[in-house]
């Protein structure tokens, strides 16, 4: 099932340029951040990341709106993006705040039986809560826009898709991240390439030294141009990465959601004193 999706969302990129304005805009995002934290620090690149995030879940909102209507203007995304913003930005907000706060109560909880400081507990706990979350919920801007479901709407609509689909959406999420992966060790390569000579010292290292090696070593050794080819290797890779996801996304979130509606009108009807089915 997923991968014709992810066939029918590549066809999509090829034929409307439009729909690489997300990815364009998330490489800027990207590459922006990465440079102003490592010229102004943490404290500006933080806010700006939580404006770019907003700006992104706005272009997000609008593409999903021009694959549902079929629209390939810019202006279709705009309009997309202004009217179905809230509705994915709010119920994303709810799941955020409902993790935190179980996370919280489970944290106290723990605390009072003297188990707060063990980390693996913490760790699995940790995973316990987010893994089942991210994929119950995972669908639930998608059903905003497509469905024009409301904030609780969107969330209970994912949950409840992925819970009769749990096998096509194990194959969503294991060729997306296999698409991913793909994307992220080419750029990886690309970057080891463009700053091999820069690089090349870590290869005399000893194995003490390679793990005593910090990241703050790492920039230090790649030097201000180093930032840059970085700066524009994520841009090449959140370019790449954000249109094929989310085009992906939406395709298989309307085949998953369709074939749900015909089996619910397959099976409203009855039987006879007979046991024969008579569909209403």
């Amino acid at each position: 099932m997923a991968l014709g999706e992810l066939r029918e969302a590549l066809t999509l990129l090829k034929k409307n340029p439009v729909f690489l304005v997300p990815g364009t805009a998330g490489g800027i995002f990207i590459a922006t951040t990465w440079l102003a934290y490592n010229i102004s620090g943490p404290f500006f690149s933080s806010r700006l990341l939580l404006l770019f995030a907003l700006l992104f879940i706005f272009l997000i909102s609008g593409m999903f709106a021009m694959i549902k209507t079929g629209e390939e203007q810019l202006i279709s995304m705009l309009k997309g993006g202004v009217r179905y913003f809230f509705r994915i930005l709010l119920p994303q907000m709810v799941i955020v705040f409902s993790v935190l706060l179980v996370f919280i109560i489970c944290m106290i909880t723990f605390s009072l039986v003297g188990l707060s400081s063990d980390a693996g507990l913490l760790t699995v706990l940790t995973i316990a809560i987010m893994v089942p979350t991210l994929i119950l919920t995972s669908f639930f801007d998608t059903a905003a826009v497509f469905e024009d479901c409301h904030v609780f709407e969107s969330i209970q609509r994912s949950v409840i898709l992925v819970s009769t689909h749990m096998n096509a959406v194990l194959s969503f999420f294991a060729l997306g991240a296999a698409v991913c992966a793909g994307i992220l060790f080419g750029t990886m390569i690309l970057w080891e390439a463009l700053l091999f000579d820069k690089l090349k010292p870590i290869m005399d290292f000893t194995e003490a030294q390679r793990e005593a090696f910090t990241p703050e070593q790492l920039i230090a050794m790649i030097g201000p141009e180093g930032i840059w080819v970085t700066a524009l290797v994520l841009f090449i890779a959140f370019f790449l990465i954000i249109p094929i996801v989310y085009s992906f996304k939406a395709v298989f979130f309307r085949k998953m959601a369709s074939s749900t509606v015909l089996i619910q009108q397959q099976m409203i009807g009855e039987f006879d004193s007979k046991g024969r089915w008579y569909k209403y």
